[in-house]
């Protein structure tokens, strides 16, 4: 252990601000991945007196399932006004910011380390908690003021970038989606389609390969894919805790950059993934066809997420899912050739622009997390 790594503890002190004139209503919770979200708790009849405020650049934490889930959820406040949190959660902030800045704080809590050392912590605890002594007792290196402004600096260079894109891309799919209600539904008289239109279904326009059970299939070899989930998709990337299988199977099930996905059970998404090379799983389609451009299966495909939600909840089942034939009774229109030809001229640049800030975004997430790694070393430099 390098001399200069030091307890969390000697940093930072409990805050106990208590919402005592009930004068906060914003209630927010803990995400996983280390950001304030808004609460799902029922707060109906709670006494919201005993909750804990939060001030900007101050941090809360959830100790209770370390364990179990092997990431302890931990957030620092940005927002300018205070909100509350569960009293259950620890309240800190830094004791010293001209020490320890809270940015940098923040990132050494978001590596992959940091999660692994608070993880090693709770295997006295059966349920999976942490202590706060063992929270403060794990240590982390305080490098010079200077080097902590040099790495939060090139941290948030790389975080805007990634914001950028993500609105980028926001702004792409909602260009993209207009154009689609223009297209077949605002301009579109289903009982009088123009001339060289026909119905078809979803199943007719796109071939939806259903994933490999991959448990299967999996590997120890260094040499591997890594698997492709429902969690995967949602987050948009695989990562060390993604389930890896042998690179021998079948072609047809590898994933590249660009591909459509989507899951068919549980949490119905439908994307293009961009997040490198990988192994397709059971309960997700890969949606493509040798006819129709990439644009058009996906947003007729996306068009009936809502509908296939309300499918799966009229089954009253806790893992729901569509089958074969809703994709078989899913209209879809299709154009005359000269009319697709038209919306692909407005249609295919949007989609490989908003592919390529994909890409680009999953790039800098892995030069994000290369320099969350290098954070160890900084104070040799």
């Amino acid at each position: 252990m390098q001399s200069n790594y030091k307890p969390i503890g000697d940093y930072i002190q409990l805050i106990d601000n208590r919402n005592s004139d009930l004068a906060i209503k914003k209630l927010l919770g803990i995400n996983i991945d280390k950001f304030f979200m808004p609460s799902v708790a029922n707060i109906v009849d709670t006494d919201l007196s005993k909750y804990k405020i939060v001030k900007k650049n101050q941090f809360a934490c959830n100790r209770m399932h370390v364990g179990r889930d092997y990431r302890i959820p931990i957030a620092k406040s940005e927002n300018d006004s205070d909100f509350i949190v569960s009293p259950a959660y620890d309240v800190f902030e830094i004791i010293d910011q001209d020490v320890l800045l809270s940015e940098y704080l923040m990132m050494w809590f978001k590596r992959a380390e940091f999660d692994r050392n608070a993880w090693f912590y709770t295997d006295g605890d059966v349920r999976g908690g942490l202590s706060w002594n063992d929270f403060c007792n794990i240590k982390l290196p305080i490098p010079s003021l200077t080097k902590q402004q040099e790495a939060v600096y090139e941290y948030n260079i790389i975080q805007r970038r990634i914001d950028l894109n993500k609105q980028l891309c926001e702004k792409l799919e909602e260009t993209a989606q207009t154009l689609y209600r223009k297209y077949f539904v605002d301009d579109i008289d289903v009982e009088n389609l123009p001339e060289g239109w026909n119905v078809s279904s979803l199943d007719k326009i796109a071939n939806y390969l259903n994933g490999l059970p991959c448990q299967k299939f999996q590997t120890n070899s260094i040499d591997f894919l890594s698997v492709i989930k429902i969690k995967e998709l949602n987050q948009g990337f695989t990562n060390k805790e993604s389930d890896r299988v042998s690179k021998k199977i079948p072609r047809n099930f590898i994933i590249q950059d660009g591909d459509v996905v989507f899951s068919w059970s549980g949490t119905l998404i439908i994307d293009f993934w961009c997040g490198g090379i990988g192994a397709l799983n059971q309960h997700l389609f890969k949606v493509t066809s040798t006819k129709y451009a990439k644009w058009f299966y996906y947003l007729w495909t996306k068009s009936y997420i809502e509908d296939f939600n309300n499918l799966i909840s009229a089954k009253a089942t806790s893992m729901g899912h569509i089958k074969r034939e809703d994709l078989s009774n899913a209209e879809v229109l299709l154009p005359s050739k000269t009319d697709l030809e038209e919306m692909h001229k407005d249609m295919n640049p949007i989609f490989n622009e908003l592919i390529i800030r994909k890409r680009e975004t999953f790039k800098l997430l892995e030069l994000q997390s290369l320099l969350l790694a290098k954070l160890g070393g900084r104070e040799r430099l």
